[in-house]
């Protein structure tokens, strides 16, 4: 029993350990030489495997493709997760998060991958799917934000595709720009007009958040 258990264990880690060198070697090549450039055989050489190990793994180009995008998406939401549980009032959070997804989105591996490779290489239809752990994080700290008096209730789903849609379209843009920081520096400043919209007030904050700091 032991020894199948080993076994098995051995058999898994190598899997896991052959995908990821993979997958590591794809994103190397994606970001270096893009999608349409990047041959299987490349993807082999450079991950030390033969090309019968990748399709043991992977059909095509376009699913290990798949892959990095989703590994990128997965890292992207735990940086906007840590964003929002570093902030003690919840609608602090929502921004912070709002922000760490910009600013992720634009260190320079990964606006290849995200922003110049994956419409090309996945499809507007497949990237909103993959996309969908950002999107629903953005669900979920508005609903913390109204449980906690920070802004009104309200539909949430409609205000979520609202935000996380215009974030998006900012990275766009942002990445773009002749002036990276520039643009991003303008965008935050919008964000949190736009955020004190949501909340129902002039300024950025939240009446929950004042109600806090007048507490004696």
């Amino acid at each position: 029993m032991a020894t199948n258990t080993s076994a098995r264990r051995s058999q898994r880690e190598r899997t896991e350990a052959t995908t990821g060198a993979l997958v590591t070697a794809a994103r190397e090549l994606f970001v270096s030489d893009g999608f349409s450039a990047t041959s299987l055989d490349a993807i082999c050489v450079r991950a030390g495997v033969t090309r019968g190990a990748f399709y043991h793994h992977f059909s095509n180009k376009e699913q290990i493709f798949r892959e990095v995008y989703a590994a990128d998406q997965r890292a992207l939401a735990v940086v906007v997760r840590q964003a929002f549980q570093t902030r003690q009032d919840p609608w602090d959070g929502v921004f912070a998060g709002c922000r760490a997804l910009l600013e992720a989105s634009l260190e320079p591996a990964v606006r290849q991958i995200t922003l110049v490779e994956a419409p090309g290489a996945l499809g507007w239809s497949a990237m909103r799917d993959i996309q969908s752990g950002c999107k629903d994080l953005m669900r979920r700290g508005l609903a913390i934000a109204v449980e906690a008096g920070c802004i009104p209730d309200r539909p949430l789903a409609p205000v979520t595709s609202l935000l996380y849609g215009g974030i998006c379209e900012s990275t766009l843009d942002i990445a773009r720009a002749a002036d990276q920081r520039a643009a991003l520096k303008d965008t935050l400043a919008e964000l949190g007009m736009v955020l004190a919209g949501v909340a129902g007030r002039s300024a950025p904050g939240c009446a929950h958040g004042e109600q806090a700091v007048s507490r004696p």
